[in-house]
């Protein structure tokens, strides 16, 4: 399990790549990304809809809130990301396939 500090520095490159990857993306899509206070926020156009992502310190873990369910990652270091335990998800993935189910359409991050 990582320390308090390796699990910050980890949860915050892991959110700022993502929040890179949310902002070329969202050029050509309905949605807008904003990184504030260590949260991340995702908001569509077309409905009033809000997914969260967010470092949970004491257990380690980034918690995203999306289509009414959480979703809780824990670090992988074999595959240097923040994996859903349930189903092999990097951050990453988990959060493209959650913005191609709101928008209905293909979405590459």
């Amino acid at each position: 399990m990582l320390d308090e500090l390796e699990f910050r520095d980890r949860a915050d490159e892991s959110l700022h790549a993502l929040y890179k990857k949310l902002g070329t993306a969202s050029e050509d899509a309905d949605f807008e990304a904003d990184f504030n206070n260590g949260a991340l926020t995702i908001e569509f156009d077309e409905s009033p809809v809000r997914f969260v992502i967010s470092p949970n310190s004491p257990v380690r873990q980034i918690w995203v809130s999306a289509h009414s369910k959480s979703f809780k990652l824990g670090w992988d270091s074999g595959r240097n990301a923040f994996i859903l335990p349930d189903s092999g998800e990097t951050l990453t993935d988990l959060i493209q396939s959650a913005i191609r189910r709101q928008l209905g359409e293909e979405i590459v991050l």
